[in-house]
């Protein structure tokens, strides 16, 4: 068990990297784009596509990391009141059993949806630049598969009595 565990803590480590490289993408792109208006009086045609697509990805590829490291705001004032033996069961069974076949159905759709893209050479239909789409629903998708296979591990680790959340800190 132990194997997958860090074969999924892996992969959410490498989409954090990812996520890392088009936050710096997104800020030179907006960067050349303040300069470009401001500075040249010559805007650019697709730094709000880029804009959009970069913090789209950058939110959905550190979801699975920010799970992993417990970095997710949580509002437990309930929870805490609760037998940490039934908080464990209560949230390893809502991560396993419900949180992670939504994400598993929505990481489908974004497969498939990034796949149409992908074979139809899908481009942006309201943007004068017109980006290929299949990057972006394909990035989307990754991010997404990651955050369900962590969500599942998180929930496994949780019954193991693994996890480092808050139940050890607060019980």
């Amino acid at each position: 068990m132990t194997g997958i565990f860090t074969a999924v803590d892996t992969f959410s480590r490498i989409l954090s990297r990812v996520a890392e490289a088009v936050a710096l993408i997104l800020v030179a792109s907006m960067i050349y784009e303040v300069a470009a208006r401001y500075v040249f009086s010559a805007p650019t045609i697709w730094a709000f596509d880029i804009s959009y697509m970069c913090t789209g990805t950058l939110f959905v590829l550190g979801a699975a990391y920010a799970l992993r490291e417990d970095a997710h705001v949580r509002i437990d004032f309930l929870a805490q009141k609760l037998p940490v033996r039934f908080r464990q069961v209560m949230e390893g069974t809502v991560f396993v059993a419900l949180l992670a076949p939504i994400y598993g159905g929505l990481s489908w759709f974004a497969v498939k949806r990034a796949w149409r893209a992908f074979t139809t050479a899908e481009v942006e239909m309201v943007s004068p630049w017109a980006p290929l789409m299949w990057p972006f629903y394909g990035l989307l998708a990754l991010g997404l598969i990651a955050f369900t296979l962590q969500i599942f591990v998180h929930g496994l680790r949780i019954f193991a009595g693994n996890q480092k959340a808050d139940f050890e800190l607060k019980a």
